[in-house]
């Protein structure tokens, strides 16, 4: 159970983070969508390990490749089955975990809840599970480019630095252009600095990314339990490290009175929109024609090499020292994994939407 997402585009991802690879299946994609493995891997490279000094030195290509449901490349409409051989496996790192619990991590959760748990490299609750997210939400970007909607997404904020307000979401190069996926130079640089400080230390950060989808339709999200920032907020933290979701205004928001928060309307050259956007994009659950806005808040990484304490599968108290290969801050290669999930909840909205609302449009007039 937990394993699958969505209602008419719906993922199942499986596979653990040393075991033989990392699977999904896509099931509702619309047919003739034209696609190869070629548009999936771009996304998986944002995402793999490895990537520059600040990251997991773990080193896997991440290959893509898809196995079903797509025929002289373009989309069947029946499941897309992928997959990630993992070629880098090191579960000798985690043999002291067998028996020990490691703090803030699900070692203890999995061992009580199932009898029986994976401990190398946390097996199912390994973030390199998100590998199946990220190659999803590629053909769910792919999908949505074609109806101009865009998201953007980058590292707005690393321990106690902070991206100062930018005038316009930043393109896909900006973001990319430093490895902490941050778009401010000056920032960019001081997070790179403090990453590398703390990862000399044996110790990890967390901080904060800021995602804004642009080009949305007035009407995706439906009351009262399906509204789409709620959606999002499940996507969100269903990810790992994820401690926080805020949309629009959020927290902020509540220091302000009514008539300061409040959205105002106006006609602006025949379309309804609003002069403000603490909303976020979003009003009762359905998104309002506004870019739709949000922040998610990442822990630092559970693994620190230091030693801690801790108690073992017995319940005696013992130490342990963080082992294995690991990201001393998250955040940069969550930007894609945060990307495709919204990706994933924006489709399967606009899919249910449409459904809904435009399959009898023309009998009902």
């Amino acid at each position: 159970m937990g394993n699958s997402f969505g209602t008419i585009f719906r993922i199942s991802s499986w596979g653990e983070s040393h075991g033989g690879g990392i699977g999904v299946v896509v099931d509702g994609c619309p047919p003739r969508l034209s696609l190869r493995e070629s548009d999936i891997q771009p996304f998986l490279d944002r995402r793999r390990p490895g990537q520059s000094k600040i990251t997991t030195p773990r080193d896997e290509a991440d290959k893509i490749e898809i196995l079903s449901g797509v025929f002289e490349n373009l989309t069947l409409g029946t499941p897309i089955a992928m997959l990630v051989r993992n070629k880098d496996a090191r579960p000798q790192a985690y043999d002291e975990m067998k028996e020990k619990f490691r703090p803030s991590h699900a070692d203890y959760t999995y061992q009580a809840k199932y009898g029986i748990r994976n401990h190398e490299g946390g097996g199912r609750s390994s973030a390199r599970e998100t590998i199946a997210r990220v190659a999803a939400g590629a053909i769910a970007q792919k999908l949505l480019s074609n109806i101009g909607v865009s998201i953007s997404t980058y590292v707005e904020r690393i321990h106690d630095i902070m991206c100062p307000d930018l005038p316009r979401p930043p393109s896909l190069e900006m973001v990319e252009s430093s490895p902490t996926r941050c778009p401010h130079p000056e920032t960019a640089k001081e997070m790179e600095e403090r990453i590398l400080q703390i990862k000399k230390a044996g110790d990890s950060v967390g901080g904060v990314i800021k995602c804004i989808v642009e080009g949305l339709p007035v009407g995706l999200g439906s009351p009262v339990f399906d509204r789409i920032e709620a959606d999002l907020a499940k996507a969100m933290l269903s990810l790992p490290a994820t401690k926080g979701f805020e949309l629009g205004s959020g927290f902020e928001g509540t220091l302000l009175k009514g008539s300061e928060h409040n959205d105002l309307f106006e006609n602006k050259d025949g379309s309804i929109r609003t002069g403000t956007n603490n909303s976020g994009g979003v009003q009762g659950g359905i998104t309002n024609g506004e870019n739709l806005h949000f922040r998610i808040g990442f822990k630092p990484t559970a693994t620190v090499l230091q030693s801690q304490k801790t108690v073992d599968n017995q319940g005696q108290e013992t130490e342990l020292m963080g082992r294995g290969r690991h990201d001393p801050c998250v955040l940069p290669r969550a930007v894609p994994i945060v990307e495709a999930m919204t990706a994933l909840v924006v489709v399967d909205h606009y899919m249910r939407h449409n459904a809904q609302c435009k399959s009898f449009e023309e009998s009902l007039k």
